[in-house]
């Protein structure tokens, strides 16, 4: 049975992994609209992919560009959606080597620092793709061709 010390010390560890968990709640809301974007745009693609076959030349060139744009921002969300997540796991790593730090008694302050230092970069690089995104779906649009 676990000592009043062994539980303070476990209470105090969780109330340390509280802070990257709702950071884990950010960024798992961050993944569902990236990958909202990126349905959209497949979806995009899709219907352009088939109405190629059935206009004319000027459209058919139109419709060939605005493909090559969502090709882009396909690949643009890809590597937001790809940060984003090993962000997330480099959170989750930081909480778990918490619970190792707090059961093992090592020095865990620089590999703690590392991984958040890492996962902040992560997703600052994601955030910065997801504007580069945004402002090229911004950029492409034309309304009443």
């Amino acid at each position: 049975m676990p000592t009043e010390p062994q539980i303070m010390s476990i209470a105090h560890v969780i109330q340390l992994a509280v802070a990257p968990v709702f950071l884990l709640t950010g960024i798992g809301a961050m993944l569902s609209v990236l990958t909202s974007r990126l349905a959209r745009i497949v979806d995009r693609g899709r219907y352009l992919e088939g109405l190629l076959a059935s206009i004319d030349e000027g459209e058919s060139t139109c419709a060939a560009i605005d493909l090559a744009i969502l090709s882009r921002r396909a690949r643009l969300i890809n590597w937001a959606i790809s940060l984003s997540t090993t962000c997330a796991l480099l959170i989750c790593s930081v909480i778990v080597v918490l619970f190792v730090g707090a059961f093992f008694g090592p020095d865990i302050s620089i590999p703690i620092a590392l991984l958040f230092v890492a996962a902040m970069s992560l997703l600052i690089s994601a955030l910065i793709i997801f504007l580069r995104e945004i402002h090229l779906a911004t950029a492409s649009l034309r309304f009443g061709r």
